[in-house]
């Protein structure tokens, strides 16, 4: 078995794993290596968290930072005449699926010698690192958009994390952190760029696994923003293929505000698509950083995407909380985009889908259900 590493995509170049590296030497993003997969006997069941899956990780970490995180619900529920499974992400303690990449990834830079983290973020991304950062006793300080929404940024601020205010669009906050490392004011720990990230999103495939008594569901419907969740239940269901725990991986689709669509759009062969604002703001990445590797995930798991215009992001929202679910928009878009799917015979009511709901609706509390 070859030894896990930093892996570059593109040139297949390989980077020891043991140290923090957030990108290649040509400055583009890295992937691990891929893993062989579990078996059942590997889960610990006695840990009620993602942890109960660290064999599945590339390296040992014996004191991961930990808050519960994972082990979130799957309920069924009737949606578009067709009996669905909602994957509850938001019982997350920080209220999101980001969650799973902020213990792995800080866990994982603790354990390197890491004291200090920097993010980009506007919204859920920098809330799960600043409760992670805090539970493992590190300095976060977390670069936004000067227009996100002050309620987005409270959460982080009351984990300690510092919040700085970036003028212009979602890349500024970006480049601005990136800047910010390079002067040596910490460890640009970005959810977007760093591949241990991944490995805590691929724990969604292994927990899906394990909640339908150890087998795959037959298509997962996921929103796609930067495309973690995508690409984490791609990584974790190839992996379990590799080890023979599963015949195939489940057809993945990608759901997005046709809004902000730029996967959709390269999926179909569109180019300038154009960007416009919407509700779906965990979703409002122009230029994914990933974009083919998640073209590679749609394509090779014999899925699809689907692009989501607002009016059906509202009405899935209305329609979920009607079911009892209080999902922010970004989740709602994954929720309208089954029903679409549905509607296609792309999905058929008698499969097994699981469709991700990943964040609270709390999170966009300000929006009113009676009028949006």
């Amino acid at each position: 078995m070859t030894h896990p590493a930093y892996l570059d995509p593109e040139s297949g170049a390989r980077y020891p794993i043991d140290e923090p590296r957030w990108r290649s030497d040509e400055g583009t993003p890295l992937m691990v290596s891929p893993g062989p997969g579990i078996d059942p006997d590997d889960i610990d069941g006695g840990t009620r968290s993602i942890w109960r899956y660290r064999a599945a990780l590339p390296i040992g970490i014996p004191d991961p930072i930990t808050l519960g995180e994972g082990c979130t619900p799957l309920v069924e529920g009737e949606w578009a005449g067709s009996r669905t499974r909602f994957k509850l992400e938001w019982f997350s303690p920080s209220g999101s699926f980001k969650d799973r990449g902020a213990s792995v990834m800080l866990s994982a830079l603790r354990a390197q010698g890491v004291e200090r983290v920097i993010e980009d973020s506007s919204g859920n991304g920098g809330a799960a690192i600043a409760a992670y950062g805090a539970a493992g006793g590190l300095d976060v300080t977390v670069f936004a958009p000067a227009s996100t929404s002050p309620a987005k940024l409270a959460q982080a601020r009351a984990y300690g994390a510092r919040i700085e205010l970036v003028d212009g669009p979602r890349e500024a906050s970006q480049e601005a952190a990136i800047a910010a490392s390079e002067r040596g004011d910490g460890f640009y720990a970005s959810h977007n760029w760093q591949p241990f990230f991944l490995e805590g999103t691929k724990t969604l495939a292994y927990e899906l696994w394990e909640d339908l008594g150890f087998r795959a569901p037959d298509s997962v419907v996921v929103p796609v923003g930067a495309g973690s969740s995508l690409l984490g239940c791609f990584l974790g269901f190839r992996e379990l293929q590799r080890a023979g725990r599963i015949e195939r991986i489940p057809r993945l689709y990608a759901a997005q505000p046709l809004n902000c669509s730029p996967l959709d759009a390269a999926f179909r062969g569109e180019r300038d698509r154009p960007v416009r604002p919407t509700v779906a703001e965990g979703t409002v990445i122009r230029s994914p950083l990933r974009l083919a590797e998640m073209l590679a995930a749609v394509r090779e798991s014999r899925g699809g995407t689907v692009a989501v215009p607002e009016e059906e992001i509202l009405a899935a929202r209305r329609g979920l909380a009607e079911c009892g679910l209080f999902a922010e928009p970004t989740s709602a878009t994954a929720a309208a985009a089954h029903a679409r799917l549905l509607a296609s015979g792309a999905v058929r009511p008698e499969e097994t889908t699981a469709v991700i709901l990943t964040g609270s609706g709390l999170k966009a509390a300000h929006l009113d259900h009676r009028t949006s």
